[in-house]
This record gives C-alpha cells, structure tokens and sequence, in this order.
C-alpha cells in the first residue's frame, strides 16, 4: 500500500528539488567545451568491454559510424559483435588477437598482432566518417609493453578534435589515465565465477 504524503512534506520536497535543480541547470550551463573524449575503462571488475560497447550503441542511435578494434581477445565469438554488425555499414569491427597471452605463449605473435591492430587502430581513427572508435583490451597490451607506450599516447593527442575514443582493459597505464578526458575504475565486489558458476551465454559472450 502507498503510503500518504503529507502536504507540508510535499511543498518541503517541492522546494527542495527546485532548488537543486537550479544549482543543476547553473553547472549545466556553465559546461561550454565540446570536444571528442578520450575514454578509459579500467580495474579489476566486470563491465568494461561491455559499458564500451553500451557507448557504441548510443552513437549508433544518433546515426554516427563506430569503430572497433579488439586487441587481444579473438578466440572467443562474441554475441556483441553479431549485435553491432546489424547496423551494416555503421559499424567497422575488426578483432585482431589471436586470445590472451597465456594461451598464445607466443610473446613474437603476439607482438606482430597488437602492431596489426594498432596499425588498424590508426587507419579508423584517421576515417572522418567515424564518431567514435573503440580500443577493446588496449590497455592489455600496453601493460606487456607489445606497443609502444609513447608512440600510442602521442596518436591519441593528435586524434582529430571530434573524435571520440575508449580504451578497455585492466591495468591502465598512469601516462594514459594522465592524458584520458575520463577514466572509469570498475572494482570487483564480487564475482560469480568464485562459486564455481561457469561463463554463460548473454552475460560472458
């Protein structure tokens, strides 16, 4: 049953919220810079790749073309990627690992496969058709030193003003968080996997 809301209490409620909202409109209003972002997702927790991907869905809503560059993942078929690619021509996806390092245990292959990316990486980030481009586990391989730090940092910079950019993967570098528009931290509370439940269909691909 819902509970009853007494008239004092609600004009006390009324004033406050229009109060707020007026500090709100104010910060809003003072917000003038608009600007592509560079975006990292980083930590330990769930959701990077997929709050990425969420990003990617938004722009394909407003009608904007959106790349993806995945780095390390490539073993696993991902139900994302057969989401996205039915906007057609919107989306560019291009998975270009060959699965995480400790299945490879090839530190030359995989090397040769992050600089292939990456080399696809800058040929979409230079394409003024795309809104937004999307570094899935980049920073995975930065954390393995397979690309160059530096080199990767100064693309970035130089990206074209309107051009929004996310990188994913644990262990951001503090070059790439110092040179990152916003950086979201996601931190593992908790996690299925340690009561023995194995990756599922609509949640792990």
């Amino acid at each position: 049953m819902t509970k009853a809301v007494d008239e004092k209490d609600a004009e006390r409620h009324r004033a406050k919220m229009a109060k707020r909202k007026a500090v709100q409109d104010e910060e809003v209003a003072g917000k003038t810079v608009e600007k592509g972002l560079l975006i990292v997702h980083t930590g330990t927790g769930k959701g990077k790749s997929t709050a990425a991907f969420g990003l990617a869905l938004r722009m394909l809503g407003r009608g904007k073309r959106v790349g993806v560059v995945q780095f390390i993942k490539g073993a696993w078929h991902t139900a994302e990627r057969d989401a996205l690619l039915k906007f057609g021509d919107q989306i560019s996806w291009h998975t270009m690992g060959e699965g995480f390092t400790w299945e490879t245990q090839d530190r030359a292959r995989d090397i040769e496969a992050a600089e292939r990316a990456w080399a696809k990486a800058e040929d979409l980030m230079a394409d003024p058709s795309f809104g937004l481009v999307i570094l899935d586990e980049l920073n995975i391989a930065l954390r393995y030193d397979y690309l160059d730090l530096a080199r990767v940092i100064a693309t970035l910079k130089a990206r074209r003003p309107g051009l929004h950019v996310v990188v994913t993967g644990r262990n951001a570098k503090p070059e790439l968080i110092e040179t990152a528009d916003l950086v979201t931290e996601m931190t593992l509370v908790k996690h299925h996997f340690a009561a023995g439940v194995k990756a599922q269909e609509g949640i792990e691909f």
